[in-house]
């Protein structure tokens, strides 16, 4: 067996750190920052505009020593160059994994089989700018000679989450003359809400699959069709409907003229393509001159990850402290809370590029792993979320690291509004850190005594050394986020790579979509097979209730 098939625990760096735990659990971050007045200077960075403060964390410096060592033995280093050399890294599906490539400037190389794929990449760019230049300036007409005013993205996961939440982030950079929607649930509740908000002759839909087979995106883009066709003609579908696929023929099949296709490859990943033309819909919204910016912020993180050594890499550290908490500690959840009301899809994003990517129990070679890998992401808004679950934080039995993300500089200056926000959240880090001590309560409770502080005084300590990072922009601009996101697509490789697991095919979300078209023809046909007692019993239940029969 060659050395990249020995799973990790196998390493004795790995009986390492877990015995370095053993040894460091009952430290407290407090008294590590006053053993060490210098060390948010030591435990942090900054690139541009973005800086990662990872001092709150129960680490030391052998801590990172260790962990460092272990991206060795999984040979990070070298998976980090065989994806940049677009070798087939997602080994399953016999996969390039060059997402990155969409952010290298026009005047880079790339080879993939032979073939320069930077030019094909600015290529789509190029028409993505001119579809989106003709759009903004109200040169695109509709069929009754009206501009565009809604653009519907019809999508799913990767197609949906991202530009979704990069278009939220970006408001402050949209054009005030569109509005945009995106469409995903198969609930027919989420399209028709839509729709009640459109005009047929001034919306544009797109239609976002590269297979143009997605079943959820189809149904959805079907029934857009046929509220359109109330109102036109089957030739002005060519006006009113583009495509984001590979799938020619099936998009020709729909109606759209497939001069209005926008093309990406099988090397990206839906949930890492917002940076490709699945970002249509953030290039109408913000222009392509923005879109670009966005792209230069993740191609800056990129140079940082892939040139700069683990121990200054801003990915490859917050990947090891998550591995850290995930796999030595035993933390089986990592919150994200943005303290930004634009970034407040920003949870939903990470949880998808993070859960769909590492949560696996079959090592990349189907070697069954017998130690826990991707953590469940969670998170909100800040301040919204410190009415909501910040009591489990601060006094649960858990262990739950968290990243909190915050701009130094807002878009929307209310009087002093966004100086409390950032007080909320430099204030929520510094007590999860520290805690609160029996002496300080007790001094907080003045002359109570007897049964009375008794039964208050253990309610109001907090045990603290609850770890966390803090990720703050100078701004939400385009640039900053595409820095910020192209992050935490470095971070989850990362632990991809230590974990031993292919982060980039995602089986586990195909075999729900197999029983679900199974159980929709026995639903249609009102015949239900053999099922386990309670799938059986619910379809017979949703047969008799049902008031759509079929």
């Amino acid at each position: 067996m060659s050395n990249d098939r020995i799973c990790i625990n196998e390493q004795p760096v790995w009986a390492r750190l877990h015995q370095h735990q053993r040894a460091t659990r009952h430290l407290h971050m407090k008294e590590l920052f006053a053993q060490d007045p210098q060390r948010f200077d030591r435990y942090s960075l900054q690139l541009d505009g973005l800086m990662l403060d990872y001092s709150k964390n129960r680490v030391t410096d052998r801590t990172l020593e260790l962990l460092q060592e272990l991206a060795q033995a999984a040979d990070l280093s070298g998976w980090m160059r065989m994806m940049r050399a677009g070798e087939r890294i997602n080994i399953s599906e016999k996969r390039a994994v060059l997402h990155s490539a969409l952010r290298l400037p026009a005047q880079a190389s790339l080879e993939l089989d032979g073939e320069d794929i930077v030019p094909a990449v600015h290529a789509v760019l190029a028409r993505m700018a001119s579809f989106a230049q003709r759009v903004r300036a109200g040169e695109w007409l509709g069929f009754s000679g009206q501009p565009v005013r809604q653009v519907v993205n019809i999508g799913i996961g990767g197609s949906d989450l991202g530009p979704l939440m990069v278009a939220e982030a970006l408001k402050p950079y949209a054009d005030p003359a569109l509005t945009f929607h995106y469409v995903s649930n198969v609930d027919g509740q989420h399209l028709a809400q839509v729709l009640q908000q459109c005009d047929a002759a001034s919306t544009l839909f797109i239609v976002a699959s590269k297979s143009f087979a997605t079943p959820e995106t189809l149904l959805n883009a079907q029934a857009a069709r046929r509220w359109f066709l109330q109102y036109a003609a089957e030739a002005d579908i060519a006006r009113h409907f583009v495509a984001v696929s590979s799938n020619a023929p099936a998009v020709q099949d729909f109606g759209i003229d497939t001069d209005n296709m926008f093309d990406f490859w099988d090397w990206v990943g839906g949930r890492y393509s917002v940076w490709s033309a699945i970002g249509l819909p953030v290039m109408l919204q913000i222009g392509p001159e923005r879109f670009a910016e966005f792209l230069a912020g993740g191609a800056r993180m990129d140079e940082h990850f892939f040139h700069t050594p683990f121990e200054r890499n801003m990915p490859v550290l917050l990947g090891l402290i998550g591995v850290w908490y995930n796999t030595f500690y035993g933390a089986h959840t990592h919150a994200i809370m943005p303290y930004d009301h634009g970034l407040r899809r920003l949870p939903a994003h990470i949880q998808q590029m993070d859960m769909e990517s590492n949560g696996k129990r079959v090592g990349r070679y189907g070697e069954r792993l017998d130690f826990d890998t991707g953590p469940v992401i969670w998170g909100e808004e800040g301040v919204n979320s410190q009415h909501a679950f910040f009591q489990l934080l601060h006094q649960g039995t858990r262990l739950v690291p968290c990243d909190f993300i915050i701009a130094m500089n807002t878009h929307y200056p209310l009087g002093n509004q966004h100086r409390v926000l950032v007080a909320n959240c430099f204030a929520q880090t510094e007590a999860l850190m520290r805690g609160k001590t029996e002496a300080e309560v007790l001094q907080e409770l003045g002359d109570l005594a007897g049964d009375e502080l008794d039964v208050l005084l253990p309610q109001k300590l907090f045990p603290g050394n609850q770890p966390s990072n803090t990720i703050a922009l100078d701004k939400v601009t385009p640039y900053n986020l595409g820095m910020l996101l192209a992050m935490y697509e470095h971070k989850v490789f990362v632990q991809g790579v230590i974990w031993g697991v292919n982060s980039f095919d995602q089986w586990g979300v195909e075999y729900g979509k197999q029983l679900a078209s199974r159980l929709l023809g026995e639903l249609e046909s009102g015949q239900v097979a053999a099922h386990d007692a309670s799938t059986a019993g619910l379809m017979r239940h949703y047969l008799e209730a049902c008031h759509d029969k079929v």
